[in-house]
């Protein structure tokens, strides 16, 4: 069963918490996505933003699996969320 945008959006920023308290993930975060702690917290609720933060994490499979244990959450989820923030959007990379 797909996940509600609202579900998706929960999740997201439950990402998105989890990155902040990350001492070592969250500069590699801000670094490559070129956003500062103020644009996290003022874009928290764009869906955007959001899809840009499950579209980081979704990039090493040890990320998803330490938000997704941390979270009490299965592995899926995250693609699942980003998926729907997307507007059920694929994304490709080539």
């Amino acid at each position: 069963m797909p996940i509600s945008s609202d579900s998706a959006e929960t999740l997201a920023l439950t990402a998105l918490a989890w990155l902040v308290s990350n001492d070592e993930l969250l500069p590699v975060f801000l670094g490559s996505t070129g956003a500062s702690i103020e644009d996290a917290r003022d874009r928290a609720s764009d869906p955007e933003f959001l899809a840009s933060v499950l579209d980081f994490l979704v990039l090493d499979d040890s990320w998803v699996m330490a938000f997704c244990d941390a979270n009490s959450l299965a592995y899926d989820l995250p693609a699942q969320a980003r998926a729907v923030l997307s507007g059920g959007a694929e994304v490709h990379w080539t």
